[in-house]
């Protein structure tokens, strides 16, 4: 049995074992692992719901008086050890709010019930909990991850490690992020763990809409093995420029580069934007007990509504949830509108027949104006282009991606912050990633430890204060450690 270690000379696990967590990834990617425990009548139900819980906090330079010397500590242990300043007092509820499915699931199967729920954490947030000495939350989320009675409830969606942003974190970097995420999940939960993760959750739902950028995003994701990314409806759009119409169905995100080259999988769409209240109300069981079954490829296959939320902000979140979860599970489980896990329903669809061939096709948002001006193969400065032309013609048309506020640039007003992150990205590649030097080492460890830890998205989310002093010093930190050791 290969087990891979959690920690690594102070360090989270990120890297080193990559041919074996690969190994692991492409060779359950095509196995079924929740139908054949799935006692639901897949041909009896109406419909379903799915609900998934993202839950983050970044690593920052707080674990000492001065900035430049400060250990890199989890932000929920700098709100643990700092109640007095603003509402820090939450930390101890957030605490709880990590832990929690780890209790709800096993009370619920004790009942007789169908719990399920989808799990997104941030790797960042993982190595915080550790760090921190929280090991009673992580041996909560071990029971439900790999007890066999527990795990056929729970699915563990996928993430960049350091919650990076896709549309203005470097490919090349984003791929790290994924790979450095599978590695330490397996390294917490084990590799047979990291065989049932199929679904991938984008950080902050921003979803890549240049077309090359996109691209590497789908190639990413499927050469790591994910099988369905969760996306914002906002974010896409049908190849004739509207947007999607049956939103419960699963679609295929095509996504081509200026090369002419094709990358797709499937998507789950989110619906409406991004409110707690759509989970912690549990609104997509209601939702879904209005619809009926509909055609697809042919055949009538019950609509799922899935949502996503943050696990732990919110008053919602933290208080109405819990009562409001065991209320619906009950009511729900043996109905016909049932609570289901999105790769478990992928899982029946393709049992009953369904494939991905027969899935409506959609790209991200803004794609068919610049194919209305541009052959796939034309070159990535044709596609320049095109899209500077597209840009002065309407300021409303951008290629910065898109994401669940569907107004916010994950590229303007951050260029105090880009500029550190793409000198430490490209210091990173010619340093460490051409030379090939082995991930193994410590000090690619260390060096791939703070490139990733300074991408997170609340870097970028807030844009200014203390949290711009934050990325620009991991990414001084990182710059030293590239420069010294390598």
């Amino acid at each position: 049995m290969h087990i891979i270690p959690e920690l690594m000379d102070g360090l989270p696990n990120i890297c080193g074992s990559e041919p074996l967590v690969e190994k692991t990834v492409q060779h359950s990617r095509d196995q079924a692992v929740f139908r054949s425990q799935s006692p639901i009548d897949f041909g009896r139900i109406r419909s379903a719901f799915a609900i998934a819980l993202h839950m983050h906090q970044p690593l920052i330079p707080a674990g000492g008086a001065e900035l430049a010397a400060a250990a890199i500590i989890g932000n929920l242990q700098y709100m643990m050890e700092n109640p007095q300043i603003g509402d820090n007092y939450n930390a101890p509820v957030f605490l709880w709010c990590y832990k929690r499915m780890g209790e709800f699931i096993p009370q619920l199967l004790d009942q007789g019930k169908e719990p399920r729920v989808m799990l997104d954490y941030s790797g960042t947030l993982l190595w915080g909990l550790r760090q921190m000495g929280s090991a009673d939350v992580l041996e909560s989320l071990q029971a439900i991850t790999c007890d066999p009675r527990n795990r056929r409830c729970v699915e563990w969606l996928g993430n960049t490690w350091g919650h990076a942003v896709a549309p203005s974190t470097p490919v090349q970097d984003f791929r790290l992020h994924v790979k450095a995420w599978q590695h330490h999940f397996a390294a917490i939960f084990g590799l047979e763990a990291l065989g049932r993760v199929r679904g991938f959750s984008p950080a902050e739902m921003a979803l890549p809409n240049h077309p090359d950028v996109a691209y590497e995003f789908v190639k990413t994701l499927r050469e790591c093995g994910y099988r369905w990314v969760l996306v914002q409806e906002h974010t896409v759009e049908r190849p004739n420029g509207f947007g999607v119409e049956r939103k419960h169905l699963p679609h295929r995100l095509l996504c081509r580069n200026s090369e002419g080259k094709e990358a797709s999988i499937v998507a789950i769409i989110k619906t409406q934007g991004s409110d707690t209240k759509l989970v912690g109300q549990m609104q997509p069981y209601y939702e879904a007990k209005d619809f009926s079954r509909q055609e697809l490829g042919g055949k009538q296959v019950p609509p799922l509504v899935t949502q996503i939320a943050d696990g732990e902000n919110g008053g919602v979140m933290m208080n109405e949830f819990p009562p409001k979860y065991f209320e619906v599970v009950r009511e729900c489980s043996a109905s016909d509108t049932p609570l289901m896990n999105v790769t478990e329903y992928l899982e029946h669809l393709e049992a009953a027949g369904a494939s991905e061939d027969d899935m409506e096709v959609i790209q991200p948002l803004f794609q068919k104006r610049i194919w209305d001006r541009f052959q796939p193969g034309e070159g990535p400065d044709k596609l320049a282009s095109v899209i500077e032309q597209l840009s002065k013609e309407d300021s409303r048309f951008h290629v910065e991606g898109g994401s669940w506020t569907n107004n916010l640039s994950w590229v303007r007003g951050y260029e105090a912050l880009l500029g550190p992150m793409e000198r430490v990205s490209s210091l990173f590649y010619e340093k460490v990633i051409r030379p090939g030097h082995s991930t193994g080492e410590y000090r690619y460890r260390n060096a791939l430890f703070h490139l990733l830890a300074s991408q997170t998205s609340c870097y970028r989310y807030w844009g200014q204060g203390v949290w711009v002093d934050y990325g620009r010093e991991i990414c001084r930190r990182a710059t030293d450690i590239l420069n010294c050791d390598f």
